[in-house]
């Protein structure tokens, strides 16, 4: 008589390899999450570009720092204008918190990486010959830092 060969897996096999598939994807499972939180808050960071424009024009045609954010922010007429809500966005507003110093602040609309509405702060700051020099807020009150998202 002929012995016949196994053939497939054991059941034993078969659990082993759903053990390893499901500590992988324990693992992986949180890190894709991360990585999509922080890209879809990109574009809360994007918007705020078109104001960092107008503003970074705003200065250029400003003869100096006392008539700069008068004419900058605040409905100055420099072309400066706050956006409103849109998609991930909640807001995008310049404000001034201090003598030659535009802040613009981008929130964002909903929960990322477990941080409700996370705000995003950049301080421009005027140079003598108009440029204006960008920094990202690192305190707490840019929860986006604290969140790993900016």
């Amino acid at each position: 008589m002929k012995k016949q060969l196994q053939k497939g897996f054991t059941l034993i096999e078969l659990m082993i390899v759903v053990a390893i598939i499901g500590i992988l994807a324990a693992v992986a499972l949180p890190a894709y999450q991360q990585y999509s939180d922080k890209a879809r808050y990109s574009e809360v960071v994007l918007s705020s570009s078109g104001i960092k424009s107008a503003v970074e024009v705003c200065s250029a045609t400003t003869a100096s720092n006392a008539t700069y954010i008068v004419e900058c922010i605040n409905g100055g007429g420099g072309g400066v204008i706050n956006v409103g809500a849109s998609g991930v966005v909640t807001s995008v507003s310049a404000t001034s918190p201090g003598a030659g110093v535009v802040r613009i602040t981008a929130v964002g609309n909903g929960t990322f990486n477990a941080v409700a509405n996370p705000t995003y702060i950049l301080d421009g700051t005027r140079s003598a010959n108009g440029q204006v020099i960008w920094a990202q807020l690192t305190t707490a009150t840019a929860t986006c830092v604290a969140a790993g998202l900016c």
